[in-house]
């Protein structure tokens, strides 16, 4: 079955991204948001006591959604990143970076998305379950951390069609 070809404003980096690569290319803005949502939790918890008084400790409250603040942060930030592979959302310094790193990675003759030691079905099947995941990571956090070659553009443009030729 072809996978389905969507049509973006920016240009596709990467159908499913290994999770370093979207971790690795994170902006600072994406730190920006995972900071200010780890920090408005228990910010909200502060207010919500305030306008309905409870009268009880917010010690382990505050913990909890600090907690909690930071790991929705992060995988807000992680979306973010990830919509830019997609070609969703404005990617010229993503784009930029990954023309770097692949194309040097083509030059040393290194695989471009690094190797795996699973069968093929496996890294195709760990394609399949983590491709747009990180649209619903509300209901189930899903990462690709299966290196594959299944990432929906032309690897040509890296350097490795005239390798191929020789």
């Amino acid at each position: 079955m072809p996978n389905k070809v969507i049509e973006t404003p920016y240009p596709l980096i990467d159908a499913d991204p290994h999770a370093s690569r979207v971790i690795r290319y994170f902006r600072p803005s994406d730190y920006a948001f995972w900071a200010g949502a780890t920090g408005a939790f228990p910010a909200a918890l502060i207010f919500w006591e305030m306008a309905d008084p409870t009268r009880v400790r917010l010690k382990t409250p505050l913990r909890l959604g600090g907690f909690l603040g930071f790991v929705g942060g992060f995988l807000l930030a992680y979306q973010r990143s990830s919509v830019r592979f997609w070609g969703w959302s404005e990617n010229s310094r993503e784009e930029k970076m990954d023309m770097e790193e692949l194309s040097q990675r083509a030059r040393e003759g290194k695989p471009l998305y690094g190797e795996s030691h699973q069968p093929e079905w496996v890294q195709a099947a760990a394609f399949r379950n983590s491709q747009f995941s990180q649209l619903k990571f509300s209901a189930f956090p899903m990462f690709n951390l299966v290196n594959h070659q299944h990432h929906g553009v032309d690897t040509s443009k890296y350097g490795t069609k005239e390798e191929a030729d020789e």
